[in-house]
C-alpha cells in the first residue's frame, strides 16, 4: 500500500464530501466492486402480491402497523436482567433544542446550547503505567499494544453498580488509516513495522474509568486493574458446532479451536451477564483468497491486498500451504469479558459467519436469549440466534455459554401493498405506510442443518450461501439491529444501497422501497405475540431518510417533514431510558452534504417519527457507538476517522487536540486528527465544568484549547 494514495477506486464516485479514503480503508472499496450476492433467490416483488392475504391469515388486520407495547417482564432486555448493569428506568432528561445541520467541512464537535464536550480517551493514550505517552513520530507495535487503539466504533461504559462512581469503558477498533498514522517517508522505509503497528491498533480497548459523582464527566484510569488491549494477534478460543471442524484447521492450529486476533470489529452489544459482543465485519479486505466461489460470496479476491499484511504474516494469504482455511476463522461474533483481563475471548460459531455489524441480546419470555445481527453488505440479510439453554440470573459462568449452542434464522419480509404501488420513488402506498409481515426461516435447528445440500458446518461457515438457498430477503445494507429496552420492539438500520433496482440487481420492494437508495431507512419489527423465539413477525418502516427540503421520497411515519432534522445513512442505534431511539449516521457528507451526526427519534404518540439532531462530529468523521446516559445528563459517542481524506503532513482535521502547529504540540498531543471517545454533558449546576468561550452554535470547549472554531486551512465555516 502506498501512502501517496494513487489508487483510490472510489475517487470521483462519492457524492458531496464523502472521501474516497473512507471507502478505501474501512471496507476495501466495497462499492467499487461487484455485488457479492448474485443469488437468484426470490426477489421481494415477485412474492409481494401473494402476501396480501397473509395479513388476515395472521390476524393482523388494521392494527398491523400499530405499536405493541411489551413490558420487561414479558420480553426481557439486557438491562432488565443484567447481573452487572443497572436496569434502565424512565424519567431521564436530555432537554435540548435541536441543532442545525452542520456543513460538512466544519472541523468542530457541535453540541446543543447548555451542553459541553470533552474526550474521555484518544487514539494513543497509554492504558498501562509502563506504556509510553503517545508520540505519533515514534510509534512501534509494542507501544501501540499498550495504548488506546485506532478508529474506535462500538462503545459502552459499564458502571460498577455498587459505587456508581467507577466502571469500565469498552471500545472496539474497526480499522486503521495509514495515510494519517504514518509519515510517508518513514512508512516507505518501515512497511513491516507499520503493518504490525496497524495490527496492534485493531481489536479492543478495555479501560477503567472514574468520576466524582453521578452526572459528572468520566475520566480514564491509566494502570487500572481491568485495563486490557486485545489486538490482531491476541489468542481467541473458537466454540460452538464448528469448533474443531476441518473447515477451520490450519497448519498453525491443527485443532481448529484457537485463532489469533479479531479484525474490523464494528458495532456490538453488552449481554445481560455483562460481557461485550462485537461483530467482525469487513474482514475480507485483509486476506488474499484463491478465487473460489465461496470467497467471492464474501468479497474476497485473488489479488494482493491493499494492506499487504500477507507480506508480514503468511496466514493472510490462502496461497500459502496450510493457511487455506484462515479466512474461515474470521467473520464471527466475538465475546469478551471486560471484568477479567486474563480471560480468553471467544468466537461463537453457532451464530453464523458473515459481515456482522454487531449483535444485541435480549432475554425471551421462556428464558432463552435471542441475539439479532445484520449483515452489512448490499443485498444481504438480517439474522436471529436463539439459545438452546436458558438464562440464569446471577449465574455468570453458565450464562457465558449461552451463545455456544442454539438455532439460527434468517429473515424473509413480505409487504401488505400491491407491487405496483412500490415504484421505487419512495411514495407511500395507498394504505398509508410501508408495512407487512415476515418469517424467520430456520438455517439450523436442534443442532441440525435445515438447508438442503449443506452440512451443519457449511451452513455456519458459509452462512451467506445458506441464506441464499432459503430465499431470504435482500436488504439495503442491514447494519445495527437493536431491541428496545422499554418495548422489546426491534429496530433495524438500513444504511443505503445505491444499486437497488439497477440493471441486473434486486428490484425495489416494500421493505426496501427506493431505487438507488442513497440515504437509507429504519425498520421497526415486532415479534408475533411478543415471542422473540418465534418465527413470525410484523414490521413497518419508521423513517425513510434524507433531507426533506430537497428530497420528496423521505418519510417520517407521518410526522410533518418540515419539522424534522435532515438525516441520512443510519448506522448505529441506541435508546434512552424513556424508550426514544437515537441514531448515529455514517455518510451524511456524501449524501446530504452535512457532517455526520447523532439524532433523537420519538417512537410513540403524536410526535412519532420526529427527528431532532443532538450533535455533529468534525469534518471527515463518522458518529459511532452512541451511548445515552440520560439520567446522568450525558451522551457518549465514538468519533471515528476524523479528517479522513487528509494526510499525515496535510491534515484536514485537528480534532480533538486542535494543535495547529506541529512545533506547538505538548507531550501526548498530536498535530492532526485522533479518533476518540467523547462525552457530551449538560452544563447545568452540579454536572460538567464551567463552560467557557461558548460560541453561538453551542459548541462546547471544555478544556480543549478552542476546539477548532477558528479558520482551519479552509475547512471551518463560522
Amino acid at each position: 500500500m502506498s501512502l501517496t494514495r494513487t489508487f483510490l477506486p472510489m475517487l470521483g464516485h462519492t457524492r458531496g464530501n464523502r472521501d474516497a479514503a473512507t471507502c478505501h480503508f474501512k471496507c476495501g472499496n466495497a462499492c467499487a466492486k461487484d455485488v457479492c450476492n448474485t443469488s437468484e433467490n426470490g426477489y421481494f416483488r415477485d412474492i409481494a402480491d401473494s402476501a396480501l392475504g397473509r395479513r388476515a391469515v395472521l390476524g393482523l388486520g388494521a392494527v398491523a402497523s400499530a405499536a405493541l407495547v411489551i413490558g420487561t417482564e414479558a420480553f426481557g432486555t439486557p438491562a432488565a436482567h443484567a447481573d452487572t448493569i443497572v436496569a434502565p428506568k424512565g424519567g431521564g432528561k436530555l432537554n435540548f433544542k435541536a441543532i442545525a445541520p452542520v456543513p460538512r467541512t466544519r472541523d468542530a464537535m457541535t453540541v446543543p446550547e447548555g451542553y459541553d464536550w470533552a474526550p474521555v480517551i484518544r487514539w494513543g493514550d497509554p492504558l498501562f503505567n509502563n506504556a509510553p505517552a503517545f508520540d505519533i513520530t515514534k510509534q512501534s507495535a509494542k507501544r501501540q499494544a499498550g495504548q488506546f487503539g485506532y478508529n474506535n466504533d462500538y462503545l459502552n461504559i459499564i458502571v460498577d453498580k455498587y459505587s456508581g462512581r467507577s466502571g469500565v469503558l469498552v471500545a472496539n477498533h474497526e480499522y486503521t488509516n495509514e495515510d494519517l498514522m504514518f509519515d510517508p517517508a518513514w512508512y516507505e522505509a518501515n512497511k513491516s513495522e507499520a503493518a504490525k503497528i496497524a495490527m496492534a491498533a485493531h481489536g479492543f480497548s478495555v479501560v477503567e474509568v472514574k468520576r466524582v459523582k453521578a452526572g459528572t464527566p468520566w475520566s480514564y484510569i491509566r494502570g487500572g486493574e481491568r485495563n486490557r488491549r486485545i489486538t490482531a494477534t491476541t489468542a481467541f478460543a473458537i466454540d460452538g458446532p464448528v469448533a474443531g471442524s476441518e473447515l477451520l484447521k490450519t497448519v498453525a492450529d491443527p485443532t481448529g479451536r484457537k485463532v489469533l486476533g479479531t479484525l474490523n470489529n464494528c458495532a456490538g452489544g453488552t449481554t445481560p451477564w455483562g460481557t461485550v459482543l462485537s461483530g467482525e465485519e469487513n474482514f475480507n479486505q485483509y486476506f488474499r483468497g484463491t478465487g473460489t466461489a465461496n470467497d467471492a460470496r464474501y468479497g474476497i479476491s485473488d489479488e494482493a491486498t491493499e494492506r499487504g499484511w500477507e507480506d508480514v504474516d503468511p496466514r493472510f494469504s490462502a496461497h500459502n500451504p496450510g493457511y487455506e482455511n484462515e479466512i474461515n476463522r474470521f467473520g464471527w461474533i466475538v465475546e469478551i469479558d471486560p471484568q477479567n483481563p486474563n480471560s480468553t475471548p471467544v468466537k461463537h460459531t453457532a451464530m453464523g459467519r458473515f459481515k456482522h455489524e454487531g449483535a444485541n441480546v435480549a432475554v425471551a419470555k421462556d428464558g432463552r436469549v435471542v441475539a439479532y445481527s445484520g449483515d452489512d453488505e448490499r443485498f444481504d440479510y438480517v439474522y436471529k440466534f436463539v439459545s438452546k439453554d436458558k438464562y440464569r440470573r446471577g449465574d455468570r459462568r453458565h450464562n457465558m455459554t449461552l451463545l455456544s449452542e442454539g438455532d439460527l434464522y434468517v429473515a424473509k419480509f413480505s409487504g401488505n401493498s400491491p407491487a405496483a404501488q412500490i415504484d421505487g420513488s419512495g411514495a407511500v402506498p395507498a394504505d398509508g405506510s410501508f408495512d407487512g409481515s415476515g418469517t424467520w426461516i430456520p438455517l439450523v435447528q436442534d443442532g441440525v442443518s435445515k438447508v438442503q445440500g449443506m452440512s451443519l458446518d457449511e451452513v455456519l461457515v458459509y452462512t451467506r450461501l445458506a441464506g441464499d438457498k432459503v430465499g431470504a430477503t435482500k436488504m439495503d445494507r442491514p447494519e445495527d439491529v437493536e431491541p428496545s429496552p422499554v418495548t422489546g420492539k426491534l429496530y433495524i438500520a438500513l444504511t443505503n444501497n445505491t444499486q437497488r433496482d439497477t440493471s441486473g440487481k434486486a428490484t425495489v420492494d416494500e421493505a426496501n422501497p427506493r431505487t438507488k437508495n442513497r440515504d437509507g431507512h429504519v425498520i421497526e419489527l415486532t415479534e408475533r405475540n411478543n415471542n422473540a423465539t418465534g418465527t413470525e413477525f410484523i414490521w413497518n418502516i419508521l423513517l425513510v431518510a434524507g433531507d426533506p427540503s430537497k428530497d420528496e421520497s423521505t418519510y417520517f411515519s407521518g410526522f410533518p417533514k418540515n419539522k424534522v432534522s435532515p438525516i441520512a445513512c443510519p448506522d448505529n442505534l441506541a435508546f434512552d431510558s424513556n424508550g426514544n431511539l437515537w441514531i448515529s449516521t455514517d455518510g451524511q457528507p456524501g449524501t446530504i452534504g452535512y457532517c455526520d451526526a447523532l439524532h433523537k427519534v420519538t417512537l410513540t404518540g403524536r410526535e412519532r417519527g420526529k427527528v431532532e439532531q443532538f450533535l455533529a462530529v468534525p469534518a471527515g468523521a463518522e458518529t459511532c457507538g452512541p451511548l445515552i446516559h440520560d439520567r446522568d445528563g450525558s451522551v457518549f459517542v465514538s468519533v471515528q476517522h476524523p479528517g479522513e481524506g487528509g494526510t499525515f503532513k496535510d491534515p484536514t482535521s485537528f480534532f480533538p487536540d486542535y494543535v495547529m502547529n506541529p512545533s506547538k504540540a505538548k507531550r501526548g498531543e498530536v498535530y492532526g486528527p485522533r479518533p476518540s471517545v467523547v462525552q457530551v454533558f449538560t452544563t447545568a449546576k452540579g454536572h460538567g465544568p464551567k463552560d467557557k468561550d461558548k460560541d453561538n452554535n453551542g459548541n462546547g470547549h471544555g478544556n480543549n484549547k478552542g476546539n477548532g472554531h477558528g479558520n482551519n486551512k479552509g475547512n471551518n465555516q463560522k
